[in-house]
């Protein structure tokens, strides 16, 4: 059993939560949703405005009591939970060939329901996001002008500090570092969006320090059961049931392709976590659960 992955689960405002990872021994599957817990009281991220909203609304910790009227923290949140949401998807999707999504999500699945599903994605996102044979290109220019407006904007109200408002996190600071995180380091390198957001120092030593400080730790922190496991790895152990099956083949050595696919996949889920509770642990003194960090999952849904 390894400590915390991310630093995220303590004892916040006198009440124990954990997020989804150990449960009666069974660690996170990549298809279930990352949830937080309290004795009987359970709040999950695809429920009532996602985790966050469920604990401010339920009595349990308000991040943004402090914050919640000041213009600037409104604007800065609504930038992040849409202009730079929509270029994350646009570029998963649609600006690029879509090597890294279906590798990720459907290279598992016989040709061609792998490629219908893919196609069927890619057209959902379009719709999202407005996107026409007739205004492509226009569109392209809006979303990646959005979105460097918005690192503009954020790295100008950060500056030198530990948050973005009030010197103490907020749900801004939590949803922007799971933004961050995905398009460091599961986007390609040659992905527009990353580098837009590489052309900002503070953003970039924001995003690494909390990286360092809540994601890395925990490799480094792994039991010596998990010894063959990549000290990076961020994504969770399938259930005990399922590893305990016979495998029907042996395991092939994977390329360095798919090695370099694999550790994208792996903050997908990374990023849903650290997005909705990474910073709860800095209202709290201690840790208060663990969560099972293995490289044998090949990814979850960003969303």
């Amino acid at each position: 059993m390894s400590r915390s992955s991310l630093g995220m689960f303590s004892i916040v405002e006198g009440a124990r939560l954990s997020a989804l990872g150990e449960r009666q021994g069974e660690p996170l599957s990549p298809d279930q949703i990352p949830y937080v817990e309290s004795g009987t009281y359970v709040a999950y991220n695809n429920e009532k405005g996602g985790v966050i909203r469920s604990l401010s609304e339920d009595g349990f910790v308000d991040l943004d009591s402090q914050v919640r009227g000041i213009p600037e923290w409104i604007s800065a949140k609504a930038m992040v939970d849409s202009w730079l949401a929509d270029a994350i998807i646009y570029e998963l999707w649609v600006g690029s060939d879509g090597t890294s999504a279906h590798k990720i999500y459907y290279s598992d699945l016989p040709w061609p329901l792998g490629k219908i599903l893919y196609l069927k994605q890619v057209h959902v996102v379009k719709q999202i996001l407005g996107i026409t044979k007739e205004n492509a290109e226009r569109r392209e220019e809006e979303i990646y002008r959005n979105a460097n407006d918005a690192f503009c904007a954020l790295s100008t109200r950060l500056g030198e500090q530990a948050y973005f408002f009030d010197n103490r996190p907020t749900s801004l600071d939590a949803v922007f570092l799971g933004h961050a995180l995905f398009t460091l380091y599961a986007l390609p390198e040659t992905s527009v969006l990353r580098s837009k957001l590489l052309e900002h120092d503070n953003l970039v030593r924001y995003t690494e320090k909390y990286k360092s400080e809540l994601v890395d730790s925990s490799g480094s922190s792994s039991s010596g059961s998990q010894s063959q496991s990549d000290p990076s790895s961020s994504m969770p152990r399938r259930p005990s049931q399922w590893s305990s099956k016979p495998k029907s083949k042996p395991k092939r050595e994977k390329t360095e392709e798919e090695k370099k696919f694999r550790r994208r996949a792996k903050y997908f889920l990374v990023t849903q976590l650290v997005a909705v509770l990474v910073f709860l642990s800095l209202l709290g003194g201690s840790d208060a659960a663990e969560v099972e960090l293995d490289e044998d999952d090949d990814g979850a849904d960003y969303d």
